[in-house]
């Protein structure tokens, strides 16, 4: 067991000695074969600096029993800070991508390419680095995903760059304005329609409600034959006036008009600014109002839009990030 935590001092990864051990024929407590979890349980045992703890979970929430030198020592009390610290280090700080205070700018919208799970960002190095990888790996270990781990700013820089080199030009923001200026106009004229319709059967309930009024002062009629006819009829009166009151200010919207080319240049910078110093919360609802979803394979990123960088162009495009190679419990680039 002293061989465990001196290899972990000497920086060795544990998937690099659970290896080791493996080839070597040593038989893993409680089980055939060692592993990370295995070799984590016991790096993180006090029991081998011989102190012994009982009680530890209590379901009256008493302090635990702790008794220093209860047997012989396998390894020093320094020996076993030294390797929490470096387990600490090492260790993944998983951040789930639906967490509102999660500084993942694509949380939520990465998913893995191979299985579809959603990307979970993980710091390692005490938060020195940053990663994405795929919800089954983190959760059931190697070789149930064969996704790999993906630099969050790498990934992060990429998307951005491709939305502002594909998304936020001046033809795109123009062709933008054009297309949703066309649609104004389609709904205009539904609105128009509906307002002559609802128009018409408004004059109508007028002119009905005004003979029953007639018919009440004249004394032709009486008022409890008159009052039902006149509640239904006051009743769709105030309906047709809420809704011509919608269409009107529906159409009083429909002034919106191309802007000249300086004011949609400056759009596109606005925009652009928008990606890089808006606080994270409105950088992620921004990309989000034209990403769909990213999908990541290896090195391979595909962006599916919510609509086309521009007209005519297909809703998903593929752009490469250097991928992250995972071994021995280490990272590298």
């Amino acid at each position: 067991m002293r061989r465990i935590f001196e290899n972990v001092i000497k920086g060795k990864g544990l998937i690099d000695i659970s290896k080791e051990l493996n080839r070597e024929g040593i038989t893993a407590p409680r089980s055939n074969s060692w592993g990370k979890t295995t070799l984590h349980k016991i790096l993180t045992n006090e029991a081998y600096t011989g102190t012994l703890l009982w009680g530890q979970s209590s379901i009256r929430n008493l302090p635990p029993v702790r008794l220093e030198n209860a047997w012989a020592a396998i390894v020093s009390h320094d020996t076993f800070k030294q390797v929490q610290a470096l387990l600490r280090e090492r260790a993944f700080i998983t951040i789930h991508p639906k967490r509102v205070a999660s500084n993942y700018l694509l949380s939520g919208l990465a998913k893995c390419g191979y299985c579809g799970k959603t990307l979970i960002g993980q710091d390692a190095k005490g938060g020195r680095f940053h990663y994405c990888v795929c919800g089954t790996l983190q959760k059931k270990g190697a070789g149930s995903c064969s996704a790999g781990y993906t630099q969050k700013d790498k990934l992060e820089q990429a998307v951005i760059r491709k939305i502002k080199e594909h998304i936020l030009t001046y033809e795109n923001l123009k062709q933008l304005v054009h297309l949703v200026n066309e649609e104004m106009d389609a709904l205009a004229g539904d609105y128009s329609e509906r307002l002559s319709v609802t128009s018409v059967e408004l004059e109508s309930v007028n002119h009905r409600l005004e003979r029953l009024y007639d018919a009440l002062e004249t004394g032709s009629l009486k008022l409890a034959d008159l009052a039902p006819r006149i509640q239904r009829l006051r009743q769709r009166q105030e309906q047709l006036n809420a809704v011509r009151l919608e269409l009107e200010n529906l159409l009083s919207d429909r002034k919106v008009e191309l802007a000249d080319m300086e004011t949609v240049k400056s759009y596109v910078e606005d925009l652009r600014n928008l990606l890089e110093d808006s606080p994270l919360i409105e950088r992620k609802s921004f990309i989000k109002s034209f990403v769909k979803e990213i999908r990541v394979a290896g090195n391979e990123v595909v962006l599916k839009y919510n609509i086309p960088p521009s007209v005519g162009a297909p809703h998903q495009e593929t752009l490469v990030v250097p991928p992250i190679v995972h071994y021995g419990g280490r990272y590298r680039t």
